[in-house]
C-alpha cells in the first residue's frame, strides 16, 4: 500500500506524468491510471490490495442447491443412517437434480459447520479387502447386544450376504443361542437358498472349537454341503461387513427407542427394508444391496467331500452309571452302567457313533447318538 500511496502522490501532488511517473517505479500505465481512478473515488482506503477472485463463477453450486445438500444432510441424520457426502450425492441424482461432485459436496458441508475435518487415518491402500464373486457365495453372521428404553439386554442377531450388503436376516432376542441360530439359518435358506459358504466369528453359538468339538450349527453346515468359515481370534476385520452393519444398525436404533421386544422387532423390519431397498451402498457403487443381489445369479451350496469328525475325551462315571458329552450344541448323558461308577473312562467318538474304554484299553460298548433324545439308552456290547 505504500508504493501505491507514493506512486498516487507522484501523480496528483507532484504533477508527473503518468508515463513518467510508471517507468520511475516499474509498474504499467495501466496500473498508474488504475490507482489514481481509485485514489480519486474512494480516497486512501482504494489504495488497499484487493482479492484477484472473480466476481462471479458460472460453475458455482447455486444457493438452491446448497439448501438442499443441507436439508439432506439434516434429514438423514434425523433417520440415524448414512449422511455423508456420497450418500447425499446419490439422493441429489435420484431427485433428478444436477449434483455438484462429492468433493463440492464436502467443502460445502464443511464450510456450513456440518463437518468436521478429523485427523488422517491410516491409508485405504493399506488395507487387504475381500468381497465375494457372487451373491450366496458367502454369508456373514454375527450378533451384537442392544438395550430396549428401559435398559432390558437383548441380542441382535444377522445374517448378510457378503456380495451385496443385502440384510438377509436381522432379528432380536432375549438371548441368541445356539439353538436360535441354527433355527434361523434354517429359515434364511428357506427364503434365499443355502449359500456356498458361511463366516462367523468363534462364538460359542456357532462353533464348538474351544471344546474340542463340533456344533450343532455345524453339523446343519455340514448336512447341507455349506463351506464353514470362521474368523481367528480377536480379529473382527475378517467379518468386517456384519460388523460394519451393525454400526449402522445401531445407528438407526438410536433414533428410534423401543419399549418391548416385539415393538423392537417392528423397528428393525423398517431398518431393513429403507437399508436393503432405499439407502445407497457407498461399498457396492452406491447401489442398495437388494439391487445388487438381484444382479447377478447366486452361488449354491458346494458338495463337499466327507471328512469324518474324530475326538476322543475322558470322563469319570458319575453315581448314575451315565457320562456326558455335547453333541449337536446339547450336553447328552450316554448310559455306560452302575458297574463303572466312579470309574475314569474314555470316550472315543467319530461323528455319531461313541466307543467306551477303560483307561486299560478294555473295550465297554458303543453307542449310535441318537440327536432327538437327552439321556442315550445303552447300545450294543455292553454286559
Amino acid at each position: 500500500m505504500v508504493k501505491n500511496q507514493v506512486i498516487v502522490a507522484s501523480v496528483v501532488s507532484q504533477g508527473l506524468g503518468v508515463r513518467a511517473t510508471a517507468k520511475k517505479y516499474g509498474v504499467s500505465p495501466a496500473w498508474v491510471c488504475t490507482l489514481v481512478q481509485r485514489y480519486r473515488a474512494e480516497g486512501p482506503a482504494g489504495l488497499h490490495a484487493r482479492s484477484k477472485r472473480p466476481r462471479t463463477n458460472p460453475a458455482a453450486t447455486s444457493p438452491l442447491v446448497e439448501d438442499r445438500i443441507v436439508e439432506l444432510r439434516k434429514e438423514l441424520v434425523d433417520l440415524g443412517t448414512d449422511a455423508g457426502a456420497d450418500t447425499i450425492h446419490t439422493l441429489l441424482e435420484r431427485e433428478g437434480a444436477r449434483a455438484p461432485s462429492v468433493s463440492t459436496i464436502q467443502r460445502i458441508l464443511t464450510r456450513r459447520g456440518f463437518v468436521t475435518p478429523a485427523p488422517k487415518k491410516r491409508p485405504k491402500a493399506s488395507y487387504v479387502r475381500f468381497t465375494a464373486e457372487l451373491p450366496n457365495e458367502c454369508w456373514q453372521s454375527d450378533m451384537t447386544h442392544w438395550h430396549l428404553e428401559d435398559g432390558t439386554g437383548v441380542e441382535i442377531l444377522t445374517f448378510l450376504d457378503d456380495h451385496s450388503r443385502l440384510a438377509l436376516t436381522v432379528r432380536a432376542y432375549p438371548t441368541v443361542s445356539a439353538e436360535t441360530v441354527r433355527g434361523v439359518f434354517a429359515q434364511t435358506c428357506a427364503l434365499y437358498g443355502a449359500p456356498a459358504s458361511v463366516l462367523t466369528d468363534n462364538g460359542a453359538i456357532y462353533n464348538a472349537a474351544s471344546r474340542g468339538g463340533r456344533s450343532g450349527f455345524e453339523s446343519d453346515l455340514m448336512a447341507a454341503g455349506v463351506l464353514y468359515k470362521h474368523s481367528r481370534p480377536y480379529h473382527p476385520q475378517t467379518c468386517g461387513k456384519v460388523e460394519r452393519w451393525h454400526r449402522t444398525l445401531k445407528g438407526f436404533l438410536a433414533k428410534r427407542p423401543a419399549t418391548t421386544l416385539g415393538e423392537l422387532n417392528e423397528v428393525l423390519e423398517d431398518v431393513v427394508r429403507y437399508y436393503n431397498d432405499v439407502r445407497p451402498h457407498r461399498g457396492i457403487n452406491r447401489l442398495t444391496p437388494s439391487v445388487a443381489y438381484r444382479s447377478r445369479a447366486k452361488a449354491t451350496a458346494h458338495t463337499l467331500i466327507y471328512e469324518p469328525h474324530w475326538r476322543v475325551r475322558t470322563d469319570v462315571v458319575d453315581a448314575r452309571g451315565h457320562v456326558t458329552l455335547r453333541y449337536l450344541g446339547k450336553l447328552r448323558h450316554l448310559n455306560v452302567g452302575w458297574s463303572y461308577r466312579g470309574r475314569s473312562i474314555r470316550l472315543f467318538i467319530l461323528d455319531d457313533v461313541v466307543t467306551f474304554a477303560t483307561d486299560e484299553g478294555e473295550f465297554i460298548g458303543e453307542t449310535r447318538l441318537d440327536p432327538n433324545r437327552d439321556y442315550q439308552p445303552k447300545g450294543h456290547g455292553f454286559r
